[in-house]
């Protein structure tokens, strides 16, 4: 009974989720936690403590950049419902996974394992956690070694290419909502971006789009094709790009070349190109 209600109550919150998919999300980020039982900036926010009917744990647990958990085992098992970010988990004597947003990781019980965000995504979860067998049993550090030890996976031509789609509609969407932390973390340190006015760097972009100096207020994606070469992607766009440009609304037929590389598990843009076209 206790194993069906606690598979239950993780399907309702995976379900949660996904319909809650455009909210950045569905829970406060809760407090940085500052038990001594992990690496970088974590936030934690319990959402159920165990009772005697629930007898099982719900938290929200949010990762800055390369944060990660020490060792530890559950005695009960658990279950992560991946909500955003890219992420790493590991058990003992295995390899590296690499999870992503949308994913559901089964941590058996009494199994030593780890798990953390990748050095170049924030990550979070809902974990759901059984507390009939006692509480988390914590170990050692993840050294660097252990945590850079990620062997990259072979990209399969058509995910990756799907992938980068997605990801590239994502960037349009926080470009018109001038979500800077996550252009930010997209944006590599040395990405170029090519204007009809001139090109510049990654700083000169992030402020034109913080100041309003140009507001991309709605991309209409027409045609969309993908090249992987190694660890690149070529992404072009045919779209109709609405935008205000020192306080004037105008609208303009480009063909948008984007380029993408893969650094450990995430995508970092590297430069982003602006073609008008004569006619839409």
């Amino acid at each position: 009974m206790k194993k069906t209600i606690f598979f239950t109550i993780a399907l309702f919150v995976l379900t949660t989720t996904k319909m809650s998919a455009q909210n950045e999300s569905i829970f406060p980020k809760g407090e940085i936690s500052t038990t001594d039982n992990h690496t970088g900036t974590i936030w934690l926010n319990e959402l159920n403590k165990p009772d005697p009917i629930f007898n099982f744990s719900i938290a929200d647990a949010t990762y800055g950049l390369g944060a990660k958990l020490d060792w530890h085992i559950h005695p009960a098992g658990q279950i992560l419902l991946i909500t955003e970010g890219n992420g790493y988990y590991q058990e003992k004597g295995k390899s590296i996974q690499i999870v992503h947003k949308g994913e559901v990781i089964k941590c058996s019980p009494g199994i030593e394992h780890w798990h953390g965000a990748t050095p170049g995504s924030t990550f979070a979860y809902i974990a759901v956690t059984p507390a009939q067998n006692g509480k988390t049993i914590w170990l050692k550090r993840v050294t660097d070694e252990e945590y850079n030890n990620v062997k990259t996976p072979v990209m399969d031509s058509i995910n990756v290419k799907q992938e980068i789609i997605e990801l590239s509609k994502k960037k349009w969407l926080w470009m018109a909502d001038k979500n800077i932390d996550s252009l930010n973390t997209l944006f590599d340190e040395k990405s170029v971006f090519v204007h009809m006015g001139g090109n510049w760097g990654k700083e000169q972009e992030i402020n034109i789009i913080k100041s309003g100096g140009i507001w991309y207020k709605q991309a209409d994606i027409q045609e969309t094709s993908v090249q992987i070469i190694g660890n690149t992607a070529i992404l072009l766009n045919k779209l109709q790009l609405t935008a205000v440009v020192g306080g004037n609304e105008v609208i303009n037929p480009f063909v948008v070349t984007e380029v993408y590389i893969r650094q450990n598990s995430d995508w970092k843009l590297g430069s982003l190109s602006f073609t008008k076209l004569m006619t839409p």
